[in-house]
């Protein structure tokens, strides 16, 4: 019997030597085990390293030649299955049942991403009630490696009725399924790469391969850009990059630093300090921007033992014409901006130069830009 503590085993004491009825002498006991290094690990005679790397191997090779044999498949059917997705005036409906569903789910999601209207059916649940959710101006794609699936069987023939294209991926030319479609991917392999020939492996792979081509191919006839793939993902980093801008993240009215041109240091330094962005701007009775005051102003002053704080206007140490960035350019933008000329915060101007607002390096930190 093993006892396991921490991901180590240790060989357990015999009953005598700790017993239930002595909790401390266990408790003690146990902290001795698990402060002990194991020094003979424990290997499994079972996994031999030569054969897994050999069964990795082959699987690699058994899939790599997969989908080298789809080059040739790209052909008539494959353009055709192109130009009825590219001109579908509503949604490719992509269905599928087991481990061909799953691919079909992975096919439907890369369309909707990449510029093409897609959603994913479950046959078994389109026959249920979830047929409603196909039109007329949908496109159906449908997976099976056998060609055979029950599900799907039952609910393509309604589908031909309602006059929907049809196109079916399958490994069998002459499957039940190949005979009701319009357009017909063969996506067959010579083999899976599961040594009984049961699991599906290069089967799917060689399917979701032929999906992910269908998708680029249909994404580079749209001119479909990153900006359009950022519309399609705000939440992700190039969501952010793209569609981030300076007037979604800027602090605005009572929250940007700024005093008048006649504030000496002292009323920068507070205003610097109420509104925590390391600056405040300077600006005239119509908020027209004079210059601005940093931190490293302000440092640079309390090292000159000339100026006084108290009293020494703040126009006279600010720095006239510092960088600024208008609200519509994106927040991207105001990053490059910082690093270029190395400063950590910007004042956001209109088109007359009006302060409108400002932001730091930590707002565009906050909202995960940089």
């Amino acid at each position: 019997m093993l006892v396991k503590f921490s991901g180590h085993r240790y060989p357990s004491l015999a009953e005598p030597d700790i017993s239930l009825l002595h909790p401390q002498a266990m408790n003690a006991r146990i902290k001795t085990l698990a402060a002990t290094p194991l020094t003979t690990p424990i290997a499994n005679p079972i996994l031999d390293a030569a054969s897994l790397r050999r069964s990795a191997l082959t699987v690699i090779a058994t899939e790599a030649r997969a989908i080298e044999l789809l080059k040739a498949r790209i052909d008539e059917n494959f353009l055709r299955a192109c130009q009825l997705m590219f001109e579908c005036p509503g949604r490719v409906v992509v269905s599928g049942m087991g481990k061909s569903g799953h691919i079909a789910r992975k096919i439907a999601a890369t369309l909707a991403s990449t510029g093409t209207p897609a959603f994913f059916v479950h046959p078994g649940e389109a026959s249920h009630g979830d047929l409603g959710m196909i039109t007329h101006k949908d496109v159906v794609l449908a997976l099976s490696n056998s060609g055979e699936t029950d599900e799907l069987l039952t609910i393509l023939p309604v589908i031909k009725r309602q006059g929907v294209p049809l196109i079916v991926m399958t490994g069998n030319a002459n499957s039940s399924l190949a005979t009701m479609d319009d357009v017909h991917l063969d996506v067959s392999v010579p083999a899976e790469a599961c040594p009984l020939g049961l699991a599906p492996t290069a089967s799917t792979t060689a399917a979701l391969v032929m999906g992910d081509a269908l998708a680029i191919a249909l994404l580079e006839a749209r001119g479909f850009t990153d900006e359009d793939f950022a519309r399609s993902h705000p939440a992700g980093h190039l969501g952010r990059r793209l569609l981030l801008h300076i007037s979604d993240i800027m602090h605005t009215g009572e929250k940007i630093p700024c005093i008048g041109a006649d504030a000496s240091l002292s009323a920068a330094l507070m205003e610097m300090t109420r509104k925590g962005l390391g600056m405040t701007a300077i600006v005239d009775t119509e908020q027209r921007l004079l210059g601005v005051f940093t931190d490293g102003d302000l440092r640079r002053a309390v090292d000159n033992k000339k100026i006084d704080l108290r009293t020494t206007p703040v126009t006279t140490l600010m720095t006239q014409h510092p960088k600024t960035i208008t609200g519509d350019k994106l927040a991207i933008e105001a990053a490059g901006l910082m690093e270029a000329h190395k400063i950590h915060a910007l004042l956001v101007v209109d088109t007359e130069n009006r302060v409108i607002g400002a932001l730091n390096i930590h707002d565009l930190l906050r909202a995960r830009v940089v």
